[in-house]
């Protein structure tokens, strides 16, 4: 869980006449992440791809190319079949003859209707000129022109222009004819006075007919393209679902055909034998092992090279369970197999390995933290050395976000969601963020039961809790030191969730390099942390500053809000912690001296937790104010202090009793209270104003969240970059065998 599974390397060795059965086993087990020959050994070049495999990739050229023309996706599936290589050859040339003629007409009669479409665009200005096209050119001594623009500037060019003897305008809305008479001997007398004019020269339509009629023969054959052009999409349609399936399957077999003709080129050959590398997890070697040996037996040899530990892979070599059990030394001793045809082994009877000694990473995660993988996936995969955070963000992540919204409605409309998006899409990034939205409504939920609070009403407050929920917001005057104590809550939580971090990367370097790397660079940050705070929590000199909140008689933890009896550590706890501080600052500096100048990042990234508080008083004033323009706010004082009250059962007067107190203020009558206008109005807020609320609840709480996670906790101990584990085989959706 903490770590992803662990992975063996294994070794499969056989003679050249068995390299298809072998290959066939190991595909149908869909099993082991293939690792490429590189080409280092003397004797051993890389495989061959078999001889059918350019002809297999251009048939599945050529399927895929009559996918994406019939537009063919996987909901066009049907049953699984088993499509045999003689079906392939008699039907895909039909079908992509039937497809490429339909495809040569749709094009046509697109390319057809796209020209229509030009042509009647450019004669509508003419349409609203309603002048016949033939009128508009073919003169002899006179100059004409339709434009775009200004009729009084164009007619003040042409008054201003020089050569014309006469001109005569016509015009409709912004469309100009112009006819021009220049003077004998001039030339272009109207281009010339238009110079400096805005207007845009329009092309005459070759017709002899008047505007409206043209426009009406060019609407009439885009109606019959149209009809052209509807009848061949529906015979495209009716072959879609005549072959989609079965283009699908054909697709399948020969991707799946493709794979296997095209693997070789990963093996180590000579003449005649073999050498396949690859990783498995190490729980199911014995099925790769057991599979060879029923399959293909004698002829072919399958060895666990390694079972690679975690802190191994951080040393930069793969030496592992195996090696020790065997006595290799590692793949530093490994030496070439020999090159004479028989089975390849290495000096001293170890067996050969290639280079790829960075297993592929399978996160092994329970399947309730399954989808946090997406969120851990969006920096990187985690290497094989490094601990899965996954577990950390699902214990976590929906806590945060949960507490900061904390509200029994916005928590069943967020599981809603989720359900939605995990119910409702095949995307697996997309069903991973559906399961996320669940667990975070979840958590909403409960913690709106413990607020008492339902779309920001103390409904549930005075159902379960007798009208005093175990928890407050903070947000009503009364309940102010509740703010206070999340805000300190957030430090302490803060505090931890860095630990917890140092914690992790404390146990990385321990096991990759030993005790006094794992001190300088993990222990240091530890001591400084816990130090620091230790010394703020005491008000120990030099400073003597600590907040009220956190250090005395009035602090949160001495019963404003938590009545846990606590003042503050004692000053010699305090100056301890100082000394700490020290002693993990001198440590750092000898083990990292650069990271030196971030020392202060103990007391930033704690202070970065208190967004949760911020967060949490930010949405629940914002439902507040949605529910206070819809009903209004009354309000009472109760021993000194002033007590808010929705007006949801009428807004009573100033001086009257509510809720056993007089009201001495109305903070707002309340749209509901104002007339059937208001109470139309009081709903469309009420409701936009809530969905408001919960999509900023993702945009703030959930973006928050995330942020605390990847930059203050997986900065501490989280690097990525791990290889995907990718076992050679194919998972069948279309085709059986």
């Amino acid at each position: 869980m903490l770590r992803p599974e662990r992975m063996s390397k294994v070794s499969v060795t056989g003679s050249k006449p068995v390299m298809g059965e072998t290959i066939e086993t190991i595909h149908d087990l869909n099993l082991v992440h293939l690792v490429d020959y590189d080409d280092s050994w003397e004797g051993f070049d890389p495989g061959d791809p078999e001889a059918e495999a350019e002809t297999i990739s251009e048939k599945l050229v050529t399927v895929r190319a009559i996918e994406s023309i019939l537009d063919v996706d996987e909901e066009d599936a049907g049953q699984d079949r088993i499509v045999a290589d003689e079906e392939i050859d008699a039907e895909i040339e039909e079908v992509r003859a039937r497809v490429n003629e339909l495809d040569d007409r749709r094009s046509e009669l697109r390319e057809e209707l796209r020209d229509v479409n030009e042509r009647l665009s450019s004669v509508r200005p003419f349409a609203r000129l309603g002048i016949d096209l033939d009128l508009l050119s073919g003169y002899d001594s006179l100059e004409t022109a339709v434009v775009e623009g200004r009729e009084e500037e164009i007619r003040q060019a042409l008054e201003d222009g020089e050569g014309i003897d006469e001109y005569e305008l016509f015009s409709e809305e912004d469309v100009v004819a112009i006819f021009v008479r220049p003077e004998r001997g001039v030339e272009d007398a109207l281009a010339d006075a238009l110079v400096g004019v805005e207007v845009t020269m329009l092309s005459v339509p070759e017709a002899e007919t008047s505007p409206q009629q043209y426009t009406e023969e060019l609407e009439r054959r885009r109606e019959q393209i149209d009809s052209k052009l509807s009848d061949v999409e529906g015979e495209i349609t009716e072959l879609k679902l005549e072959v989609g399936s079965f283009l699908l399957a054909v697709e399948e077999k020969l991707s799946i055909d493709v794979q296997k003709a095209e693997v070789p080129l990963s093996f180590a050959t000579t003449k005649r034998s073999f050498i396949a590398e690859g990783w498995v997890p190490t729980e199911r070697y014995e099925a790769l092992e057991t599979a060879l040996a029923e399959e293909v037996g004698d002829h072919v040899e399958c060895e666990e090279l390694e079972r690679v530990d975690y802190d191994d892979v951080s040393h930069g070599h793969g030496h592992g369970a195996a090696d020790e059990e065997s006595g290799d030394a590692g793949d530093a001793d490994r030496q070439p197999a020999a090159a004479d045809g028989g089975t390849p082994r290495a000096d001293g009877g170890h067996a050969t390995s290639m280079h790829g000694n960075e297993p592929p990473v399978v996160q092994d995660n329970p399947g309730y933290a399954k989808p946090f993988e997406s969120l851990v996936a969006i920096i990187n995969r985690p290497k094989y050395s490094e601990f899965d955070p996954t577990i950390f963000l699902f214990l976590t992540f929906p806590a945060f976000f949960g507490f900061m919204i904390g509200d029994v409605g916005y928590g069943i409309l967020y599981m809603g969601l989720g359900y939605l998006l995990y119910s409702g899409f095949d995307s697996d990034m997309i069903r991973s963020l559906g399961g996320i939205g669940i667990w975070a409504g979840i958590f909403t939920f409960i913690f709106g039961i413990l607020y008492g609070e339902i779309f920001g009403f103390h409904v549930i407050a005075d159902v379960l809790w007798g009208g005093s929920a175990p928890i407050h917001k903070g947000l009503q005057p009364y309940h102010a030191d509740w703010a206070l104590g999340w805000l300190v809550l957030s430090l302490l939580v803060g505090m931890f969730h860095l630990a917890l971090g140092w914690i992790l990367d404390f146990v990385e370097n321990y096991q990759s390099h030993g005790f006094g790397e794992a001190l300088g660079e993990s222990g240091s940050w530890l001591l400084m942390l816990f130090g620091v705070w230790a010394w703020v929590f005491a008000d120990a000199p030099p400073s003597g500053a600590a907040p009220d909140l956190l250090y005395g008689s009035e602090s949160v933890f001495a019963g404003h809000p938590f009545p846990l009896g606590f003042e503050g550590f004692a000053t010699v706890v305090g100056f301890a912690g100082l000394a700490a501080f020290v002693v993990g600052f001198v440590l750092l500096v000898r083990a990292e001296p650069v990271e030196g100048v971030e020392f202060l990042n103990v007391l930033v990234n704690v202070l970065s937790y208190t967004r949760i508080a911020a967060v949490l008083l930010a949405k629940a004033g914002m439902a507040f104010v949605v529910n206070l323009l819809v009903f209004g706010v009354y309000v009472t004082e109760d021993h000194g202090e002033e007590v808010w009250h929705f007006g949801t059962g009428g807004m009573p007067e100033v001086g009257a009793t509510s809720h056993g107190h007089e009201v001495i203020e109305i903070m707002f009558g309340g749209l509901w209270h104002s007339g059937i206008a208001g109470i139309l109005t009081g709903i469309v807020i009420l409701v936009i104003g809530h969905l408001f609320v919960l999509a900023l609840g993702i945009t703030s709480a959930g973006l928050q969240g995330v942020r605390l996670e990847y930059v203050e906790f997986f900065g501490k101990f989280y690097d990525g970059g791990g290889e995907e584990y990718e076992p050679f085989g194919y998972e069948r959706t279309h085709t059986t065998e």
